[in-house]
């Protein structure tokens, strides 16, 4: 009385989670989204009965389409869980598994290997954001095929695979209505504890900004961190996390976003002077819990800012000369790099953000979906 549902299980960049395609799930969004939840185990914070993984990071889905727009060969549609939550978030982007759209798009035959390179233009229709995404497809006995072996290393991800080359092509304003949302490389926000908090009214300078992800950057230690603290650490901090809840509710206002106590963003992301040899250090809140690492377009977004004088981060960002820069990004697993091009007659204008990232086919074959989620599940 259970429904097979064909699925590619795969790791995108530092995420995982079950790749469908648009197909084979129910068409209304409503019915889709109590499958997912049932797939993925939600809500239940160790999602036992599910493929979750009992973390943000691991609560996520991918839905791929061949392309419907013209120039587009491959459409993503993102979803992000919540172990504990009966959520299903379609409005942000999620850059670590896009990496993994077009390794499935050519295992599902949706597209074609071209050379010993594959690249696809894919087209995320979460926020209508378009990149070109490059995989390694080599020759083999049975025809091109994509590689998973190779290489490449990012951090937050043990061992090395094949490089995929993520360049994006229009980023800002991603949910936001622009790359700067208030009109304002810096804003000071007054925060007003919420009925029962524990912590004074505070004032805070931030940066809000959306180069693909909407962000909130401020100093770490205006909030009393040394930004060196582990994921473990700032979890822990239940005072700490309250302010930066209470942050973040007031800023999506300025942001244009509305009421986001639902949402998975804006990312809050404490920021300090680089420890390692980067350009500038990290500790980012998805939006409730630190990232072991950081996500893709947050670090795109983090590298905008490093670049515009006056943001928060800028005064403590070492960038290297030129138009075009590597953005070092600090995390807790190690660092991120991120290609920035500037615009050569607006040095405060970036024109073009790439990134390399891995992804992996971890299982294929068929979740299987309870009659009370889908309800026409019954096989004849």
């Amino acid at each position: 009385m259970q429904k097979p549902v064909p699925t590619l299980f795969m790791r995108g960049g530092t995420s995982r989670g079950p790749f469908f395609l648009e197909s084979d799930l129910p068409l209304d969004t409503a019915a889709r989204d109590r499958v997912l939840l049932a797939v993925m185990g939600s809500p239940d914070r160790r999602q036992i009965d599910g493929l979750g993984g009992a973390h943000p990071l691991t609560s996520k889905v991918g839905i791929v389409r061949a392309g419907t727009v013209p120039g587009v060969d491959l459409e993503f549609l993102f979803a992000q869980l919540q172990p504990d939550r009966d959520t299903v978030d379609t409005t942000a982007n999620c850059g670590n598994m896009l990496a993994a759209v077009v390794p499935f798009g050519l295992e599902r035959g949706l597209i074609q290997a071209q050379g010993d390179e594959t690249t696809v233009r894919v087209l995320t229709r979460n926020t209508g954001m378009q990149c070109d995404i490059t995989v390694q497809t080599p020759l083999t006995p049975q025809g091109r095929q994509v590689s998973y072996e190779g290489l490449a290393r990012i951090d937050g991800v043990p061992g090395t695979s094949a490089p995929i080359t993520i360049n994006f092509l229009d980023t800002a304003g991603s949910v936001c209505s622009s790359l700067l949302p208030t009109g304002r490389v810096r804003d000071q926000v007054h925060v007003e504890p919420p009925a029962g908090a524990d912590f004074p009214a505070f004032d805070i300078d931030v940066t809000c900004i959306d180069n693909g992800m909407p962000l909130v950057l401020f100093r770490a230690g205006d909030l009393g961190c040394t930004g060196q603290e582990t994921p473990a650490q700032l979890n822990a901090d239940s005072a700490l996390k309250a302010r930066i809840e209470a942050l973040r509710l007031k800023t999506a206002q300025l942001m244009g976003l509305g009421d986001v106590t639902s949402r998975n963003y804006p990312k809050m992301t404490l920021v300090s002077a680089p420890q390692a040899g980067g350009a500038i250090n990290t500790r980012c809140f998805i939006p409730h819990v630190c990232h072991e690492a950081i996500g893709v377009l947050a670090a795109v977004t983090v590298g905008t800012a490093c670049v515009l004088e006056g943001s928060v981060p800028h005064a403590l960002t070492r960038l290297p000369e030129g138009a075009r820069k590597a953005v070092s990004i600090e995390h807790p697993s190690g660092e991120f790099t991120v290609d920035l091009e500037l615009d050569a007659e607006d040095p405060q204008k970036v024109v073009r953000a790439a990134l390399l990232r891995t992804a992996r086919l971890i299982m294929r074959g068929e979740v299987m979906v309870p009659a009370a989620a889908w309800p026409d599940a019954a096989q004849p």
